[in-house]
């Protein structure tokens, strides 16, 4: 979700930004009608195909904490009931996936966007605005009463102005110094 990551090794400032949409009324969903694109939630989300997901769309930006979480572990954070991954399919390949996270987190209320994005070759499609727009409309029709989301100056360019465009408005920014992680 941001600039191409920095080399392995390097040591960068990053400013992580907090944003929500406090209620549904200030959502302003871009959700596209296009036959050619579905939205599927992953109800039995193998640990496999989780780190597919996960590693197709992080690997340009530096993701790599759930990568070295155990089957076992990911098979349990994937089956809470707290937790749902959304798949987009663009006309039937996989595009990009939005996980929902309802479980309180740092006294946050509401249900986080934990993981949000689309493979590096459906970038450019305006198809991040539309998955965006169906994960948050999932949060809010499974019961949220505030959506939650931070992002930082690693992620990609657009991400910010998607968030923002969609309603989402922040609350809170930190800065710290983030050691790049070895490949």
């Amino acid at each position: 979700m941001g600039s191409v990551a920095p080399a392995p090794g390097a040591t960068v400032m990053v400013t992580t930004t907090y944003l929500h949409l406090p209620s549904r009324g200030a959502f302003r969903p871009a959700v596209r009608d296009d036959p050619a694109l579905l939205v599927l939630q992953a109800r039995e989300a193998l640990p496999e195909f989780y780190r597919f997901l996960y590693g197709t769309v992080g690997r340009d930006y530096g993701w790599t904490d759930r990568l070295a979480w155990s089957d076992a572990a990911l098979r349990e954070h994937l089956g809470r009931p707290t937790t749902t991954l959304l798949v987009l399919y663009a006309r039937g390949t996989p595009a990009g996936y939005i996980e929902l996270d309802a479980a309180p987190h740092d006294g946050e209320e509401g249900t986080e966007v934990a993981y949000f994005g689309l493979f590096p070759a459906f970038h450019g499609r305006g198809l991040g605005k539309h998955l965006l727009s169906v994960g948050v409309g999932r949060a809010f029709d499974d019961g949220a009463g505030r959506v939650w989301v931070h992002t930082c100056t690693l992620d990609g360019p657009h991400a910010l102005a998607n968030y923002r465009a969609r309603g989402f408005t922040p609350y809170k920014t930190t800065t710290h110094q983030h050691s790049v992680p070895p490949p």
